[in-house]
């Protein structure tokens, strides 16, 4: 994800935008709207939206109405989240970058926050693990691959497959570089490297694909 230089809250509830004002707080620019209305993405500006669930129209999963209409757009997640009023993966598929709990601690919001603004899923792993399994069946042995995924597999080196489960296990950018004993930077640099032999924008399009193409990971 290249450099955010704005975070819009859209949040529809009486209650200061205490998220807003913290991220504010540390340096970050921030645009809090308050109706619908207001959200005019632009082309121009690579902004990150967050959304709240509460006070926002719903539909039966718990994901606000407005979602759909800004994903195409921009990245976005989903904070003051009542965690038993939403369906997280159906969130997480949708691409929504991930969820800030109403009821998570400070700290752990904001931990949460700089990590979705690094290009990082927030959501819990084991759903990733539960969402990759899921997707692991044995009629995708028979199905023919195109042309396009069976050149992106062939591109693919040893170590970038392995990068590609360790980010589908819910692993992050920290915990990959240790678990492979290289640098923060060098575990960005594969990163986007897959990125670019996958067509993916993002760690969500990157999970979609590998969970399309997990059982020839080991194969091809």
């Amino acid at each position: 994800m290249d450099k955010i230089d704005e975070l819009v809250f859209l949040h529809q509830v009486s209650s200061p935008c205490e998220l807003g004002l913290w991220a504010q707080s540390l340096g970050l620019r921030v645009r809090i709207v308050h109706q619908v209305d207001e959200l005019e993405p632009d082309p121009q500006r690579n902004s990150f939206y967050f959304i709240a669930q509460q006070g926002a129209a719903v539909d039966k999963d718990g994901m606000p109405l407005i979602v759909p209409h800004l994903l195409p757009y921009v990245p976005l997640a989903l904070y003051l989240v009542d965690r038993h009023a939403i369906d997280a993966e159906v969130a997480l598929l949708q691409g929504v970058q991930g969820l800030l709990f109403s009821d998570d601690r400070q700290d752990l919001q904001l931990i949460g926050l700089h990590e979705m603004l690094r290009d990082e899923l927030w959501y819990d792993r084991t759903l990733l693990s539960k969402v990759l399994r899921r997707f692991i069946t044995p009629q995708q042995s028979s199905q023919s691959l195109d042309q396009e995924t069976v050149s992106a597999l062939q591109k693919l080196t040893g170590r970038e497959r392995t990068i590609i489960k360790l980010v589908s296990s819910g692993a992050r950018n920290k915990e990959i570089a240790a678990h492979l004993f290289i640098s923060e930077h060098t575990v960005k640099a594969h990163i986007s490297s897959i990125f670019r032999k996958t067509q993916s924008r993002n760690r969500v399009e990157l999970l979609r694909w590998s969970q399309a193409n997990a059982a020839y990971f080991e194969c091809c």
